[in-house]
């Protein structure tokens, strides 16, 4: 059908017509936009509507009708058969039938009931008190014939009827009289009075400047006549006028009628092609239908039953009361929708088309038009099209572009809600636009309008495969469904019953101000990691939906609108510089102890949250997916985490899949769970009460001291130890995840660590390795995390790191507190790392600095030590090395022989060790230092320590200066009487005459040693040349020590006596010199005079 013929046709009569004095159709029209400027002087277009509809208030009304009909016979044959024609080619004959009807009109108040074609349908139709007022039986008929059949010689009747009254501009007269507190002047021009009418309606709704007060009667004329040519859009003369050649351009194989043009040119709004005279046209008609739905034929029509069925539409005596708003209609039906009713599918395909409307163009709610009006001019002016205004707008809510009124915030909220984006991210152009490309790759396996499809996008969110542009329309749409549960339609879907039940919900539709955004959410995940003894949890469905929202949320502190509420100030204060994704919330656990208190009770509810499920952490799971999938798989697929993942990823961290950013997010876990320890779920289910570092210390010494006291009954119970245990290793890899070592040492870390990493324990061992330079506070936690790795070996994470392959070797079946002693017995094995090796010598170079590092020992010589070395005990201060003080007492008691045995295997196996390498003698290395540099630097500078400083020492004893390096020599060479293994290069030289000559002899307590100078005293036994070389060396060696080194007592006289190798011959004379003594008084008698008694008695 040839549309363009037709129209030119009609307005060539129309502009032939009398009623119309401006013939030529150029002149006759408005040549660009109709302004209000203009109407304000003519606002007359309320004249139209308002006649129509207060004929019967009116008397005059009558006589603007009678002289209209005698213009109406004239336009029926030129305009009507024409505008019949244009929407039904095949009812030429019907039309004279409706003219010949029309001509017969009298002068006098003619009347639509009147007509023969329409008496039968309006009698069974429209009641009898109408019939007297045309524009009731107009209403009656226009209304019912959705539901009836009516006459064609009618229908077309009522079409003419509506199309002249559109037209006629005699009846500006009536509508003048209507209108006239609105209407100024007189307007001449085709349907253009209405049309400024309509704008005045649209400007006074969104009280813009200038915007005249219309009375309420002319509104609902306004809205009437609007309604009545909402099924044909040749009934609104201006729209067609001004929409003729983008109609011919876009909807030309459109059909006119049911509103099916006016659908085709929205839809075709902002296409570059569009005149900006149509857009304009097409904007006001799209206000009108906000205002009242029923100026939409085709949503009005197929969704009528609905309304009715579920009680949208309760009062319809007003056309612009709240029912008969567009956004009213669409909360109503949405909610039977997400209620699970049925809503006919060709309501829902028109509902969807209205929502997408609300969303490509702003300016259709009159609220964001009024209270965002200056957030449009600073920040979004010139971005009117295809819903970028309103993302503009969004992203100001957001707070990304400054501060937004709450008013403004508040209204973008309410349209969100009402186009429901959420449940078809089709309904958002711009976003629907931006991500495409990301829909084609990352989501196409969801069905298209899914609502999935955005909880996709989300996980995408920061991948290589989200778009930027997609990315900011993404999150600036879900800031707003994040602060209303409703519009997460899957959430609503599975949640309803739960929220209702726990959280006393109101209905879909329904918002109450005294409950602040995303406080429903905050209360559905308080129930969802409840335990089974706390009751009252949610469903398994709703759980899963929950935390998929968590999820996303982690993504972006701003889709937490609790924790953004709260926060806000904390965020500027702390966090300003951290931009990027997820640093916001780190930095909030950062900054834990800093925070405002609501601010820090919501970031440690989401953080406690997050120990229970640490997938809630979107983005760290995406930076630890290689460790996951290679190690930590099994767990990662349990639905039920219990921070089983998080255990995973600490213990495998080092591990070569791990990358920095995993490693880095895993080391802020771990340092937010040393602030308070309920952030470690397992810790917090072990110890019931509150848990802080300072509780966890205090648990830690209570079990380290039972262990030491060897205490009957463990005073923390074996659950606890257990995840105690966890939570000291996890410590002992960073020193910052011990706050109080870390406060302490940051002076020295800066001084003498500065270019150490943290993690792997670096700097806690670049502390240790300088622990002589170290600050006394610094020195002292050093000291005593010592010895609580001492104690317990798996705490010395380096130790456990380096040595991981030998202690699988060498030490599978020990218990893991032990690993340093099993590695100490197996240090000289063949296979033994070299790494390793050198940590374990480390190891018990620090054990022998102090007996308390030391705990075999200080089990085995509890008694000893305070017998003994009381004195040195007396000047030692509490947590501060004793330089090996008390170990060297101790050898000399060993020397002596006077230890218990327990404590002299202890010391033998330290004398042993330390022979081999000088750096196990902290005295010796402290006192000798200057010697060792100086006389044995080949020696010290060796990879391999065999005992050559040492004996490096002992040759050079007459060139020692230092009386202290002297006396520390001398102590050795006491301690190698005592026991052959003790002098290792005396031992090696000898140990094949060992073996011939005092196999039979056990060694300890300087037995060996004797046999070994007895056999160099018996020219019948050939010693080893070695060995004889080296006896006779150590025998000038004890007689020099003998000389400068007197016994100090006679219980030290004794004892050289009993450990010198010459003691038979010693003794032999000390007796032959008694027995002499002894003969000689036998045999001289007495040496004094003998006294008389007499002498006595005197």
């Amino acid at each position: 059908m040839n549309y363009s013929l037709e129209e030119n046709n009609l307005s060539g009569t129309l502009s032939s017509v009398p009623i119309f004095p401006t013939a030529p159709e150029g002149s006759s029209r408005l040549t660009g936009s109709v302004k209000m400027a203009d109407c304000i002087r003519v606002p007359l277009l309320l004249l139209l509507m308002c006649i129509f509809l207060f004929v019967h208030l009116i008397q005059a009304q009558n006589n603007a009708i009678k002289k209209l009909i005698a213009g109406v016979d004239k336009m029926q044959n030129q305009v009507g058969g024409l505008g019949l024609a244009a929407g039904n080619p095949g009812v030429d004959e019907r039309n004279q039938g409706a003219g010949a009807s029309l001509s017969r009109r009298r002068s006098t108040g003619w009347k639509l009931a009147e007509e023969a074609v329409c008496r039968d349908d309006l009698t069974r139709l429209c009641p009898k008190h109408s019939w007297n007022n045309n524009l009731a039986v107009l209403e009656c008929l226009q209304d019912r014939k959705e539901d009836s059949e009516i006459a064609a010689e009618c229908n077309h009747l009522l079409w003419n009827y509506k199309l002249n009254l559109t037209t006629d501009p005699k009846f500006e007269s009536v509508a003048v009289e209507v209108c006239k507190t609105t209407i100024s002047e007189d307007v001449h021009s085709q349907g253009e009075v209405i049309a400024c009418l309509e704008k005045g309606l649209v400007r006074e709704a969104e009280d813009q400047t200038g915007a005249h007060v219309i009375r309420e009667e002319c509104k609902k004329a306004i809205m009437r006549v609007a309604e009545l040519s909402s099924d044909d859009f040749h009934l609104d003369r201006y729209l067609y006028f001004s929409c003729r050649d983008d109609r011919e351009r876009f909807c030309e194989n459109t059909l006119a009628g049911e509103g099916r043009v006016y659908k085709c040119l929205f839809n075709h709004k902002f296409e570059d092609s569009m005149s900006e005279r149509c857009r304009e046209a097409l904007t006001t008609r799209q206000k009108l239908i906000a205002q009242d739905y029923k100026v939409s034929y085709s949503l009005a029509k197929a969704c009528k039953s609905d309304l009715r069925k579920y009680h949208c539409n309760v009062d319809t005596s007003l056309p612009r009361a709240r029912e008969a708003r567009l956004s009213y209609l669409l909360l109503c039906l949405e909610s039977a929708v997400h209620r699970g009713r049925v809503v006919s599918g060709e309501c829902q395909g028109e509902m969807m088309d209205y929502r997408r409307m609300l969303m490509e163009d702003f300016s259709l709610s009159p609220e964001i038009v009024l209270h965002c009006r200056s957030e449009i001019e600073s920040h979004c002016s010139g971005l009117h099209r295809k819903g970028r205004t309103l993302h503009c707008l969004m992203r100001v809510g957001r707070g990304d572009m400054g501060a937004i009124d709450p008013s403004c915030q508040k209204a973008l909220q309410t349209l969100i809600q009402e186009a429901d984006p959420g449940a078809d991210y089709r309904i958002d152009r711009a976003l629907n636009e931006a991500c495409e490309s990301v829909i084609q790759t990352a989501c196409k396996h969801i069905r298209s309008g899914d609502p999935m499809i955005l909880s996709c996008l989300m996980e995408h969110l920061y991948t290589e495969k989200m778009v930027e542009d997609c990315e900011h329309r993404l999150l600036e749409l879900q800031y707003f469904i994040a602060r209303d549960w409703k519009l997460d339609p899957i959430l609503y879907k599975k949640c309803q019953s739960d929220a209702s039940r726990l959280c006393h919900t109101h209905g879909w539709n329904e918002t109450s101000e005294l409950m602040p955004p995303g406080a429903i959410f905050s209360c559905l995940y308080r129930h969802a990691y409840r335990s089974l003894e706390q009751g009252r949890r949610l469903s398994r469905d709703c759980k899963v939906e929950v935390q998929r929202i968590l999820h996303q949320r982690a993504l972006d502190v701003k889709l937490d609108p609790e924790l953004q509420r709260r926060c806000m100030t904390d965020l500027g204060k702390w966090c300003s510089e951290k931009t990027e994704a997820g640093q916001e919330l780190e930095c909030l656990q950062d900054h834990l102890d800093d925070l405002v208190a609501d601010c820090k009770e919501v970031v440690g509810n989401l953080t406690e949250l997050e120990s229970e499920d640490i997938q809630i952490e979107a983005l760290l799971m995406r930076a630890c997916d290689p460790v996951i999938q290679a190690h930590c798989h099994e767990v990662a697929d349990n639905q039920i985490d219990s921070g089983d993942l998080m255990d995973c990823l600490v213990q495998n961290k080092h591990q070569k899949e791990m990358n920095e950013k995993c490693a880095v997010g895993v080391t802020h876990f771990q340092l937010i769970q040393v602030k308070d320890f309920r952030f470690s779920y397992k810790f917090k289910t072990a110890y019931t009460r509150r848990i802080e570092v300072d509780v966890v210390i205090c648990l830690s010494t209570t079990v380290r001291n039972d262990t030491l006291q060897d205490a009957k009954e463990q005073r923390v119970s074996v659950k606890c130890r257990k995840q105690l245990r966890v939570e000291e290793v996890e410590m002992s890899e960073d020193i910052r995840l011990e706050p109080e070592l870390y406060d302490s040492c940051k002076t020295d870390i800066n001084k003498l660590c500065q270019n150490v990493a943290f993690g792997n324990a670096q700097v806690i061992e670049c502390l240790k390795e300088n622990k002589r330079q170290l600050l006394p506070r610094c020195h002292q936690k050093v000291f005593k995390l010592q010895e609580v790795e001492m104690v317990d070996s798996e705490l010395d994470y380096q130790l456990m790191r380096v040595c991981k392959n030998m202690i699988r070797r060498f030490c599978t079946e020990s218990d893991g507190k032990n690993v340093l002693q099993c590695l100490k017995q197996n240090k000289n094995s063949e296979m033994m790392d070299p790494k390793c090796k050198q940590m374990i010598t480390k190891r018990q170079i620090t054990q022998n600095t102090d007996y308390r590092l030391n705990p075999v020992l200080r089990k085995a010589c509890k008694a000893d030590i305070p017998k003994f070395c009381d004195s040195i005990l007396k000047k030692a201060k509490d947590e501060t090395e004793l330089e090996g003080q008390v170990i060297s007492c101790l050898k000399l008691k060993y020397a002596d022989q006077r230890l218990s045995p327990d404590c002299e295997d202890q010391i033998r196996v330290i004398l042993q060790e330390s022979a081999l390498d000088y750096r196990l003698d902290p005295q010796l290395q402290i006192q000798c230092a200057e010697e060792i540099s100086s006389l044995c630097t080949e020696e010290a500078a060796a990879q391999e320590q065999t005992g050559q400083v040492e004996e490096c020492l002992k040759i050079n004893l007459l060139k020692l200066k230092k009386e202290g390096c002297k006396k520390e020599v001398l102590n050795m060479l006491k301690e190698s009487k005592a026991d052959i293994y003790v002098d290792p290069v005396l031992h090696t030289a000898c140990a094949l005459d060992i073996k011939h000559h005092c196999a039979a002899i056990p060694p300890g307590k300087g037995r060996q040693m004797s046999c070994l100078m007895e056999a160099l005293q018996d020219k019948r036994i050939r010693l080893q040349p070695e060995c004889k070389k080296r006896l006779q060396d150590r025998i000038d060696m004890w007689s020099y020590a003998a000389k400068v080194a007197p016994a100090e007592g006679l219980g030290d006289l004794a004892m050289q006596v009993m450990t010198s190798p010459s003691k038979n011959y010693i003794l032999t004379v000390i007796c032959a010199g008694v027995a002499l003594l002894f003969m000689m008084g036998l045999l001289c008698g007495r040496f004094t005079k003998r006294v008389t008694q007499e002498l006595k008695d005197r």
